[in-house]
């Protein structure tokens, strides 16, 4: 079986430009006026920085060292910010994971940044974050080897020029870190299908005899919760293929609100919102609720409470705190308010309208009607 040589297509011809970069053209030119730019575009000065003072050893094809990319996710106090707030003992097993032959999981309840981490790792050891599958109960197995341009296929039959490579076979070719998110929507038969590939880091070909081999630097990192329905189970033969790196929930309040005011701060700016002031209040005030609600306790463990059927991640938080910027600053007076968040917040408590529709109103009864400084927000809670 011959096998595809960097640089080389089967049949002698010349890889494609899209082979022969990673990322396409248009991607770079639009990156300025991107609604969120990829990770590589939007901390481009801090990857630089990192990499001009890079003395240690990088593995073959990562283009910063295993302490840079650590240093890069968890920031160093001066120029370079933290994209990830956690311990760091788990950064750097995941980073060491990616320089070995073992693929990574990133395994976590929603809103643990499994994506933001997955991300931004891709970013910093290959410059590249674009190599993705979203993995959906409707992935097909084309979707992580390979598909065929139809047209030519029925006009020429199966050749390299009608073979439309998946993100995982172009990051083969290339040397880089392909994403696969949420691995266990994917049905189990396409699970499958990375066996071979995380095993022998081949891809066959059948159709051309011939196969694609991976280029030093190539890994793959994927992303699971155990919250969702609907989840296939790694069978156990793909699962030795992982290392697994469990994100959990932030340790503390203070690591819960720092997260989401300095993502709430990014979004605002990425989305051109009017400066809202004085939000670290309103801030701590969303992250305490939704952490009571999660952990069926009140913050001083006196009070038991009902926990609703969401999960009240710090993504969700997010979402929340910049609703309610913007309800504000176009619709306020520019400073963010209880009334501002309290709708959302009962959103994101309230999935399933019976039973956590009980919990919201016990919550605000029972806990936020007794809080000292806390009346504004029940009064808007209570009308939202």
């Amino acid at each position: 079986m011959n096998a595809f040589q960097p640089g080389t297509e089967p049949d002698g011809a010349m890889p494609s430009a899209s082979d022969t970069q990673s990322r396409p053209r248009h991607v770079e030119e639009s990156s300025a006026t991107a609604l969120r730019p990829h990770a590589e575009d939007q901390y481009a000065e801090e990857l630089a920085l990192l990499a001009a003072a890079d003395d240690r050893p990088r593995p073959p094809g990562w283009k910063l060292s295993p302490q840079a990319v650590v240093t890069y996710l968890l920031g160093d106090g001066a120029k370079i910010t933290p994209k990830y707030v956690g311990p760091r003992r788990l950064m750097e097993v995941a980073v060491s994971t990616l320089a070995t032959d073992r693929a990574l999981l990133l395994l976590g309840v929603p809103g643990t940044a499994k994506t933001w981490v997955s991300e931004h790792l891709a970013a910093a050891v290959s410059g590249d974050s674009t190599l993705l599958v979203q993995g959906t109960a409707g992935t097909a197995e084309e979707a992580i080897r390979y598909g065929w341009n139809y047209a030519r296929l029925l006009a020429e039959g199966p050749t390299a020029a009608a073979l439309v490579p998946s993100p995982i076979m172009r990051a083969m070719r290339t040397g880089a870190i392909a994403r696969l998110e949420e691995l266990t929507r994917v049905p189990s038969d396409v699970q499958d299908a990375l066996i071979t590939i995380l095993s022998e880091k081949t891809l066959p070909v059948p159709e051309l005899g011939t196969e694609v081999q991976a280029v030093r630097g190539f890994n793959l990192i994927a992303t699971a919760n155990d919250r969702d329905r609907g989840v296939n189970e790694l069978s156990s033969a793909l699962r030795r293929r992982f290392n697994t790196v469990v994100l959990p929930m932030p340790a503390s309040a203070d690591d819960e609100v720092e997260i989401v005011a300095r993502r709430v701060a990014q979004l605002g700016r990425a989305l051109e919102l009017p400066e809202v002031p004085a939000a670290l209040e309103e801030i701590r005030r969303v992250v305490t609720i939704f952490r009571e609600l999660r952990s069926g306790m009140t913050e001083d463990r006196r009070t038991k409470l009902k926990s609703p059927t969401g999960t009240l991640s710090t993504a969700e938080a997010i979402s929340v705190i910049t609703n309610g910027m913007a309800l504000a600053a176009h619709f306020g007076d520019g400073t963010l308010h209880p009334a501002d968040v309290a709708s959302g917040i009962a959103g994101a408590v309230i999935k399933d309208p019976v039973s956590d529709g009980v919990v919201w109103r016990e919550y605000l009864e029972t806990v936020v009607r007794e809080r000292s400084g806390w009346l504004d927000f029940y009064r808007a809670a209570r009308d939202a």
